[in-house]
C-alpha cells in the first residue's frame, strides 16, 4: 500500500495518490495532470480510477483531462449528474485496487452528491477515509452553496445524518484525509493540519461532539462568511466540463505590447499583476491589482476579481505561463495575454507604493492617519490596533466606496501580502494617500502599538 497527499498551498487543496500492486487511483486531482502522470510513471503504476468526492466549487478539477489521458473511468458517488461520461457508484459499492478496496460512502450535506472514499487494507479493514469537503480537520464542509436549490439548514441536516451514520461509526485509528486545509473558504475555521484520525476528530472537532440534529444545524450554519464569487461558476464548470488545459494555456499565453494592453483596458479588461508585493511597490502599471503568485493567489483572485471579466497580466519574466496555469485552476480562462518583457516593457510612467515600518506608524497616527486593517474577522477579533478601522479584504472593493479618498490610510494585514493587494485596489479606486505597513500586524505588535480585542466579531 502506498498513499501520497499532493498538497497545493495556494489553494489549500489536497489531492491523493493511492497505489497497490501497480494499480493507482487519484482522488480530487488539480487541473494540471502532469504531477499524477509523473508519479505513476516513476512508481511503475497504471492509473486505474479517477475519483471525485463532489463538484468542487473552489477549483476546476483535472478529472476529465486525467481520465482521458490514462483511459480510466471518472467515479462519482450517487446523484452526480454531468454532461460528460462518468460512473455513478452506489452507496457502499467497492472498487478493487491491487490488494486494496475502496468503498464509496454517500455523505450528502456539503452538496447532495458529496461522497467519501473509505480505503480498506489488505485484510479488508478500514485504514483511511478520503472525506472531500464532508469532514475537515477541526471543521466540516459549508452547507450554503446551493442557494435557491436547497437551504443551508436542509443541507446541514443531511450533513448531520451523514456524519452520524457514516463517519462517527468508523474506528478511531482510521486516518482522515480531507480535500482542504487551513485557509480554504470551503469551511469556517479549518485546522492547521492537513490530515488527522477519526479518534482525534471525535475528540476535538466541534461538529462531531454529541448534540441534537437541531443544535448541529445551528452551529454549522452560524457565522459562515459569504462564499467567494467564483465558487458557483467553478462548480458549474466541474459539472458541465471544460477545454483541455493545454489548449487554455496556448490560447492565454500571448505577449502584448503596452498599446495592446491600453486598448484592452479601455474595452473593460482588468490588469492583474502577479509579482511579489516588494516588486509591485517599486513600480506598477496604474490601475493594476496586485495578487502575488507567492501567496494564496487563486483564492484571492477568485474572491476579488469578476470571473467574467477579461484579464491582462503583468508577471515576473518567466512566470507568465505559471500565472495562466494558476488562473485556469480556478476557472479564470479569459486571459487576453501578458505584458511582453514584464514590467520593464511598460513604456509610460509607473506608479509606486509608499511603505513604512511599523515603528514609524505612531507619528502618522498622531497626524490623523487612519489605520486600515484588512485581515479576516477572526484575526481582527483576536487582536487589533486600538481605534483601527476594520476593512476586510474579502469585502473589497465595495467596503471602501464610502470612505473619504483624501484621508491618509495606513494599510496592514498579517504579514504584508494582503495589504499590498488592498492598496492596489484602493489606488485603482482613486485613494490619494495610501501607505503599506511592512510586516503587518506582527511587526506592529513588536513595535509596541496599543492593541485591543473585539470578541463580538469572534
Amino acid at each position: 500500500m502506498y498513499i501520497e497527499q499532493l498538497y497545493t498551498n495556494c489553494l489549500a487543496e489536497a489531492a491523493y495518490y493511492i497505489e497497490s500492486d501497480g494499480e493507482a487511483a487519484i482522488i480530487d486531482p488539480l487541473r494540471e495532470t502532469e504531477p499524477y502522470l509523473a508519479l505513476a510513471n516513476k512508481r511503475g503504476a497504471k492509473i486505474k480510477y479517477v475519483f471525485e468526492t463532489h463538484f468542487h466549487a473552489d477549483f476546476v478539477s483535472g478529472h476529465i483531462d486525467l481520465a482521458n489521458k490514462v483511459n480510466a473511468p471518472i467515479v462519482y458517488g450517487p446523484l452526480a449528474e454531468t454532461s460528460y461520461k462518468v460512473y455513478n457508484a452506489k452507496d457502499g459499492e467497492e472498487f478493487t485496487l491491487g490488494k486494496l478496496k475502496i468503498r464509496v460512502l454517500h455523505t450528502p450535506g456539503h452538496t447532495p452528491e458529496s461522497s467519501c472514499f473509505l480505503l480498506l487494507n489488505e485484510q479488508g479493514n478500514p485504514h483511511a477515509i478520503f472525506t472531500g469537503d464532508t469532514l475537515f480537520v477541526g471543521d466540516v464542509g459549508r452547507p450554503d452553496l446551493l442557494d435557491g436549490v436547497m437551504t443551508p439548514q436542509d443541507l446541514a441536516g443531511m450533513l448531520y445524518d451523514s456524519l452520524t451514520s457514516k463517519i462517527k461509526t468508523l474506528p478511531d485509528a482510521v486516518i482522515v484525509y480531507p480535500a482542504h486545509g487551513p485557509g480554504s473558504a470551503c469551511g469556517k475555521n479549518i485546522g492547521k493540519e492537513t490530515f488527522s484520525t477519526i479518534g482525534e476528530q471525535r475528540k476535538f472537532n466541534y461538529a462531531l461532539q454529541p448534540m441534537s440534529r437541531e443544535e448541529f444545524i445551528q452551529k454549522v450554519t452560524d457565522g459562515i462568511l459569504p462564499p467567494p464569487q467564483y465558487f458557483f461558476e467553478d462548480a458549474r464548470i466541474n459539472k458541465m466540463g471544460y477545454d483541455p488545459l493545454e489548449k487554455v494555456i496556448a490560447k492565454n499565453t500571448k505577449p502584448l505590447s503596452p498599446e495592446e494592453i491600453k486598448i484592452a483596458v479601455a474595452n473593460g479588461a482588468t490588469i492583474l499583476d502577479t509579482r511579489k508585493a516588494d516588486d509591485f511597490e517599486k513600480g506598477f502599471v496604474p490601475g493594476a491589482i496586485n495578487i502575488g503568485l507567492n501567496g494564496q493567489f487563486a483564492v484571492w483572485v477568485g474572491t476579488l476579481i469578476d470571473i467574467a471579466k477579461p484579464l491582462v497580466l503583468i508577471a515576473e519574466e518567466g512566470k507568465e505561463e505559471e500565472s495562466v496555469l494558476r488562473l485556469a485552476r480556478v476557472g479564470y480562462e479569459n486571459v487576453l495575454g501578458y505584458l511582453q518583457n514584464g514590467i520593464r516593457g511598460w513604456t509610460d510612467t509607473l506608479s509606486t507604493v509608499r511603505s513604512i515600518h511599523a515603528e514609524d506608524m505612531k507619528s502618522e497616527m498622531k497626524a490623523g492617519a487612519v489605520v486600515a486593517d484588512v485581515r479576516k474577522p477572526g484575526e481582527w477579533s483576536t487582536a487589533h490596533v486600538k481605534d483601527a478601522t476594520f476593512l476586510p479584504l474579502a469585502d473589497f472593493p465595495n467596503i471602501t466606496e464610502s470612505l473619504d479618498k483624501n484621508k491618509s490610510y495606513l494599510v496592514h494585514c498579517g504579514g504584508g501580502y494582503r495589504s499590498m493587494t488592498a492598496v492596489s485596489i484602493m489606488a485603482k479606486q482613486g485613494f490619494k494617500n495610501l501607505t503599506n505597513i511592512y510586516g503587518g500586524f506582527g511587526a506592529m505588535q513588536q513595535a509596541g502599538l496599543e492593541v485591543e480585542t473585539d470578541q463580538v466579531l469572534a
